[in-house]
């Protein structure tokens, strides 16, 4: 028996190795430079591979073993490269032009787990209160442990209307949280405004969608008929922008800087600059006019400050470093998430496709934001936001290539001294284990009447809905008297002054460097 089960190990064993190497031959690597196939790290895979089939408890697939070891090889690379199954591909392709339901929610993946990065604007993530840096511990009864973040978008998309429920490990509550959501139709409204006093403005940017620019270029004429006469200063608020489409971030950049010059720039890993925006029409227009065409003249010169936090990612940042690098505008608040990557999704033969990250993003001066993000010339903390969460966190992220240190999230304030809560110091244990629903926060934002207290009357569901609304909506209202990063930002807007002191500040403040490196 045993010398059977080897023979047929052998067997395999030979096959699988004969397989990877006519492939590995046969494509040559693809690559300019000549390099040896790795054959003992071949012949070990394939041994592994002949093992599985020989003795494995249960009964594998030769394809659902190959397709387990191309996800292992793919998604160990950094947290956003991954391998696409044909239905992953096919839904990912559908995503892109149909409607679909689903919570609106930015998510990365972290140590085998499921992280947000950043709720969406008006959402139901978002109005149910859930924050960036949370983990995703459930999505209904099944574990998120090991799950990719394609898995975890198809499982939590769906039809609108029908609920789900999403168990949320926070690093300031010491119990698990359990949310009872209803899936919608992700329409996001990616540009809000208000005037907020006489000749100053406000936009808020929640998402860069395909049609931003020209709403953005709407808000701004519309702000200036509201004042009825040009704005003396603007607040662009970037924070917990989770990035969106790259044209429409050179297209708002685009807004407020001089005509042609450069906004963001690409290099590959041979430090080579590839893909090279910049601001004029053919970077940022997709189809149509120019939405930019008759924008008042004074855009491009009156004071701005940008707001930006940890949630503030990927296309809101190059907008933020684009406007910094010229001294276009002050930026104010806290350090961005540092997501710094290009993915390119590249289709593969068997009708899957493999998601790679493939080139790093270059602001003007030809920084990367990558593990480090933007650093703000003014730093205004938010009282209310205990918990902080950036690329750097992600475990097997990308280095930044230029050196220096990469800045990491974690609690903030007195929180910091606080670390009796499992969830605080042990999270990716902790995440493992099933919790009682005695110890469990549990929170009803949908409609099902299964979930509601016996006890509760309606008139006490009405006020507390009313309530819960109240407050979503006071979240949202830009008022500087309860909102000390806008506030500054304001400030720093009417006082020219002191916003020209401001500019730049950020590129004079002490250079971190990277601990590791210097000893070398």
């Amino acid at each position: 028996m045993a010398k059977s089960r080897l023979k047929k190990a052998a067997l395999y064993t030979l096959g699988a190795f004969s397989g990877v190497i006519l492939t590995l031959s046969i494509q040559s690597y693809a690559n300019e430079k000549s390099e040896a196939l790795p054959v003992q790290s071949l012949h070990t895979m394939a041994e592994v591979y002949g093992q599985i089939k020989a003795n494995y408890v249960e009964n594998k697939t030769d394809d659902t073993i190959l397709e387990g070891a191309m996800k292992g090889m793919v998604n160990n690379l950094d947290p956003h490269s991954e391998y696409l199954t044909v239905k992953d591909y096919s839904d990912l392709q559908e995503s892109t032009t149909g409607e679909f339901g689903g919570l609106g929610m930015e998510i990365s993946s972290e140590d085998g787990l499921i992280k947000i990065v950043a709720p969406i604007e008006d959402t139901p993530a978002d109005r149910a209160g859930i924050k960036s840096g949370d983990y995703i511990v459930k999505i209904d009864s099944e574990s998120t442990r090991n799950m990719t973040t394609t898995e975890a978008v198809k499982r939590m998309r769906g039809k609108p209307g029908t609920s789900i429920t999403l168990t949320l490990a926070r690093k300031d509550e010491a119990q698990p949280i359990v949310l009872h959501l209803t899936r919608a139709i992700i329409k996001v409204k990616s540009v809000r405004y208000k005037l907020l006093e006489p000749d100053y403005g406000y936009v808020r940017i929640t998402q860069f969608q395909e049609h931003t620019v020209s709403l953005l270029a709407d808000a701004i004429k519309d702000l200036e008929k509201q004042n009825k006469q040009p704005l003396k200063g603007l607040v662009l608020d970037l924070r917990d922008d989770p990035g969106g489409l790259l044209n429409s971030a050179v297209g708002v950049s685009a807004v407020f800087l001089k005509p042609g010059v450069k906004v963001v720039s690409t290099k590959n890993r041979d430090k080579k600059e590839g893909m090279v925006l910049k601001a004029i029409p053919k970077d940022y227009v997709v189809k149509g006019n120019d939405p930019l065409v008759n924008m008042p003249e004074e855009i491009k010169t009156i004071p701005i400050t940008v707001l930006v936090n940890s949630g503030t990612a990927s296309a809101s940042e190059i907008v933020s470093g684009a406007l910094q690098d010229y001294k276009r505008a002050v930026i104010v608040g806290t350090q961005s998430f540092g997501k710094g990557s290009v993915q390119t999704v590249i289709p593969l033969s068997n009708g899957g496709a493999v998601k790679l990250t493939t080139a790093l993003y270059y602001t003007p001066n030809d920084r990367s934001i990558q593990a480090q993000g933007i650093v703000p010339d003014v730093e205004v903390k938010d009282k209310n936001r205990k918990f902080e969460s950036r690329e750097a966190d992600l475990g097997g992220h990308l280095s930044n290539p230029l050196g220096g240190k990469e800045v990491k999230g974690g609690l903030e304030g007195s929180q910091k001294k606080n670390t009796s809560s499992a969830f605080a110091s042990e999270p990716v244990n902790q995440l493992n284990e099933d919790s009682d629903k005695d110890s469990t926060k549990e929170v009803k934002t949908d409609k099902d009447e299964n979930q509601t207290n016996k006890g509760t009357t309606t008139a006490d569901k009405k006020d507390s809905k009313k309530k819960d609304e109240e407050d979503w909506l006071a979240r949202r209202e830009p008022n500087p008297a309860k909102d000390a990063q806008l506030k500054s930002a304001l400030d720093l807007v009417k006082d020219p002054v002191k916003w020209n002191q401001s500019l730049g500040l950020a590129a004079k403040k002490p250079v971190k460097t990277n601990d590791k490196k210097d000893k070398k």
